[in-house]
């Protein structure tokens, strides 16, 4: 088992957790619909409907003698009394035997109006006609009680009692269900943000130098690839190549920065052959393979750049061309074509290339033959710069096989993307097939750590406090 890792605020991107919470907007969306649905099915089997039937009488005196109830304190304790008969086992018995009930099926209550001599009598039952029954018998039996009391007080109806045509208890089920989806949105939302935030993968630059295993040669920010029309159209969707004039001034100056690093940590050493790869699809290793060399081919370096990933080549497509006289890097390796047939020259971006325009399934077979190796030779006479566009480390073992025909190698990481324990056993990987390993290149970097050794706060390229100590 792995062990606990330390949360550390500055690897906190606000933009990483705003994203999963849109990403998953339909598990907030499902959770809602989920509580509404769980409130009506609990409704329908829990609640049972209940019918109250009401009643309202006045507490008077027998016959003549008013002056017995002529303060209101006394009507109000006689009003007591009588609310204690409606109250008592032996009316409710007398009730069932009117009713040839062996007891009866609801409840009485009855209540005294604050500083009044008037008695407000209830019956619920779960049956409206049930309820009538059971006031109208209290009515007319209550005397048979009382009288054992006292002889000189009667009540006098003041409101008929009436037959209950909805539930007395109908519950607030609109306030129940808004309550519910909030909570369960609330709840839904909480654990994305947990995963989100637990997640170990680069999410900011300071995590990055915390965590990988390796120096950090560079930094791209994000660069859109297709533009939207009125918000909704887009258009066709295109790589991003410096040579373009749509390409942004950001991320063209850090494609030059990362280019100047590498061409000046190669020069020193001695390095020609440097190997692009990635530990996952999809983090933009081919892409900045093509920018560096065209960045490098900027400073006067004579650049070849090579697509071998065989499974997946991307190249063709980047620079919307299928190569030299449609020939690609298997014809070459097969015999069926020289290096002239198969190298391009890109006089925008003034670098050779060689492409591979479809996938094949034996590609270690390529990878791994005396053509390969003597294509790799040669090259090294031809240009100062060969760059190999690898596959993905997680997904075939052909980078094993290049890993031993280069000088170096360098690892794109794509922000929020990759676990970085399996970046980290990727550089191990490249530490023991012998080959040197140049640094990451963390890709598509949207947003800066909202915390930063707690003195400088980023947000939406705005800076807060004094400059953390350190690189960026």
């Amino acid at each position: 088992m792995d062990e606990m890792r330390e949360f550390n605020l500055d690897e906190v991107s606000l933009f990483c957790v705003v994203r999963d919470i849109l990403k998953n907007f339909w598990v907030l969306i499902l959770a809602a619909a989920t509580a509404y649905l769980a409130v009506n099915g609990a409704a329908g089997l829990l609640y049972m409907p209940e019918y109250t039937a009401t009643a309202t009488m006045a507490v008077s005196a027998k016959g003549n003698n008013s002056s017995v109830y002529s303060s209101l304190t006394m009507a109000n304790q006689m009003a007591e009394v009588f609310s204690e008969v409606f109250d008592s086992n032996v009316l409710r018995e007398k009730i069932a035997e009117d009713l040839g009930q062996e007891t009866i099926k609801g409840e009485i209550s009855s209540s005294i109006i604050e500083e009044t001599n008037l008695i407000v009598l209830d019956v619920t039952s779960v049956n409206p006609r049930q309820a009538y029954l059971i006031i109208q018998s209290a009515i007319e039996n209550y005397d048979t009680v009382s009288d054992y009391l006292f002889s000189n007080a009667v009540l006098k109806m003041v409101q008929e009692p009436t037959v209950p045509v909805s539930p007395s208890n109908v519950p607030n089920f609109s306030r129940i269900q808004k309550l519910a989806m909030l909570g369960a949105i609330a709840g839904a939302g909480a654990l994305i943000v947990l995963a989100s935030l637990l997640r170990f993968t680069v999410k900011t630059r300071t995590g990055a130098r915390r965590n990988l295993d390796g120096a950090i040669l560079g930094v791209l920010p994000y660069e859109r690839k297709n533009k939207t029309f009125l918000g909704f159209l887009r258009k066709k969707r295109r790589s991003i190549l410096i040579t373009s004039s749509l390409v942004s001034s950001g991320y063209l100056e850090s494609v030059r920065k990362l280019a100047t690093r590498l061409d000046h940590r190669m020069r020193r050493k001695g390095q020609k052959v440097i190997m692009v790869s990635s530990v996952a699809e999809n983090e933009g290793k081919s892409s900045i393979a093509s920018n560096v060399a065209l960045a490098l081919a900027e400073k006067g370096r004579r650049v070849l750049l090579v697509d071998t990933d065989l499974k997946k080549p991307a190249q063709h497509k980047i620079f919307e061309k299928p190569g030299s006289k449609g020939k690609s890097l298997t014809d070459y390796l097969d015999g069926k074509a020289s290096m002239d047939e198969v190298m391009s020259y890109q006089k925008n971006g003034k670098i050779f290339t060689i492409f591979q325009k479809t996938g094949v399934h034996n590609s270690a077979k390529y990878l791994d033959s005396g053509r390969m190796k003597q294509f790799i030779r040669d090259s090294r006479n031809l240009v100062d710069y060969l760059i190999l566009d690898s596959s993905p480390m997680s997904l075939a073992s052909d980078t094993e096989l290049l890993m031993k025909l280069a000088d170096t190698a360098v690892l794109i990481v794509r922000q929020d993307w990759t676990d970085i324990r399996a970046v980290n056993d990727a550089v191990d990987n490249i530490g023991q097939s012998g080959t040197d390993f140049s640094g990451f290149v963390l890709n598509v970097f949207q947003r800066e750590s909202l915390f930063r050794n707690g003195q400088e706060y980023r947000y939406y390229g705005y800076r807060f406090g004094r400059r953390a100590e350190g690189r960026d």
